[in-house]
Parts: structure tokens; sequence; C-alpha cells
């Protein structure tokens, strides 16, 4: 499966907004794939949400946008 849903919880009522992870490894690691000119702080923000609703410790971004391959590691 390619994007998994996240529903979002706020004192114990779900809310209408969901978050979309890119991939989930082994429910551990979110990896969020990017096709830009570099990694900008909205994607850091982005991951860092989805790790902190998945429970998932890990976050990778990963850019394929330039010559070379850019990564972003995010640990919860």
């Amino acid at each position: 499966m390619s994007e998994k849903k996240y529903d979002m919880e706020y004192k114990g009522i779900i809310l209408p907004h969901h978050f979309y992870a890119d991939f989930v490894i082994f429910d551990k690691i979110i990896l969020e794939v990017k096709a830009q000119k570099g990694i900008v702080e909205d994607h850091i923000s982005w991951v860092l949400n989805y790790l902190a609703i998945s429970k998932c410790p890990l976050g990778l971004i990963v850019n394929f946008g330039k010559d070379s391959l850019i990564t972003k590691r995010l640990i919860l």
C-alpha cells in the first residue's frame, strides 16, 4: 500500500482532518518521498506530525529533485 491514512484525535474526539504518510515500513518507519528542489521546513513538520500520530519512532524524507539524492532522518 503506497499511502497510509492516520486519523487525528484530540481529547478523545476524532477530528475530520487526516494525515496521509507516503509509506510506512514495518509499522516503525515513516518514509516521505519528494521530488522538489530541496527539503523544506514544511516537509519536516509533516513528518514530525506523522510520527506523533502513528507512534513510529523514525521518519525519513527522501528527495529525488536534484542531481544527487537528499535525505533527512527524524527521530520521535
